[in-house]
């Protein structure tokens, strides 16, 4: 059986405090949801951030919690699917944002998406730097474009954001394995 893994997102307030988490659980191999959860930590959301409007989409029903029931609940939810590795696109910022998360492996998705030799969608008159690194427009929206996905807009809503990075994963189709280390 193949490993799971998240993917996670955050959504910060005017205080750079984490107002939502979106996470979703998938197979290495088959880039595909498996469960997921979002969370928003109520005190940090009455502040209120750029993407507030986002907060709660049409459908969504997000764990409305304190900070500390919310870690916990990540936590547990983590654990409750054997996750070792967690990844996210720009991973340092969402580390940063999760240093409760410390246990677990980080991994950056951009990492393999704005490089030449690891993404078949990338122009071949994209501008890119020697070591074949997108010089601009290696955003999550630009890549989705580039997969094909026109009129594509990012919600910066956690959950969705989440879901939009594990597509980003499926279309490179590179397994987790080549990620570690990177």
């Amino acid at each position: 059986m193949a490993e799971k893994f998240a993917v996670i997102d955050t959504e910060t307030n005017w205080h750079n405090e984490v107002m939502s988490i979106g996470v979703v659980i998938a197979q290495d191999g088959v880039f595909e949801a498996t469960d997921e959860k979002y969370l928003m930590i109520e005190e940090a959301a009455e502040v209120g951030g750029m993407f507030s409007h986002a907060l709660t989409l049409r459908g969504q029903k997000p764990e409305k919690c304190k900070k500390p029931e919310a870690i916990q609940a990540l936590l547990s939810f983590l654990k409750t699917h054997h996750v070792r590795h967690v990844f996210a696109y720009n991973a340092s910022f969402d580390a940063r944002c999760l240093p409760e998360l410390r246990e677990f492996e980080w991994h950056d998705i951009l990492k393999m998406a704005a490089y030449r030799q690891y993404n078949p969608a990338i122009p071949a008159d994209a501008k890119c730097c020697a070591t074949g690194r997108l010089k601009s427009g290696y955003r999550v929206e630009d890549m989705l474009v580039m997969f094909g996905e026109k009129g594509y807009c990012e919600m910066h809503n956690a959950l969705t954001d989440a879901v939009d990075e594990l597509r980003i994963m499926k279309y490179l189709g590179i397994p987790v394995g080549r990620y570690l280390g990177m």
